[in-house]
């Protein structure tokens, strides 16, 4: 199957929308990575089910938050392909 041909701005268009989708769900990333565990002491004064807040998102909520976002960037970059006629089948 051939690869289709984009213009330049076409492909320059496709790239912003792709990069775009790239650094936002980076900076959501390091949020959920890093944000979380930079404020856990305060986040423990939060108890929900009995755990510490700080402790759920370290334990639970990143990897929650992992497999959203892992979700989220397939669909997303799906959308933004087919919008620019590149998508795979």
């Amino acid at each position: 199957m051939a690869t289709p041909k984009l213009t330049r701005d076409q492909a320059e268009a496709h790239w912003r929308k792709t990069s775009s989708l790239m650094w936002t769900i980076l900076f959501i990333w390091f949020l959920a990575s890093f944000g979380v565990h930079f404020f856990a002491v305060q986040l423990n004064q939060i108890v929900i089910f009995g755990f510490p807040l700080g402790f759920y998102m370290a334990a639970q909520g990143s990897l929650i938050v992992f497999v959203i976002l892992c979700y989220w960037s397939s669909t997303a970059q799906n959308r933004i392909d087919e919008e620019f006629g590149v998508a795979e089948d």
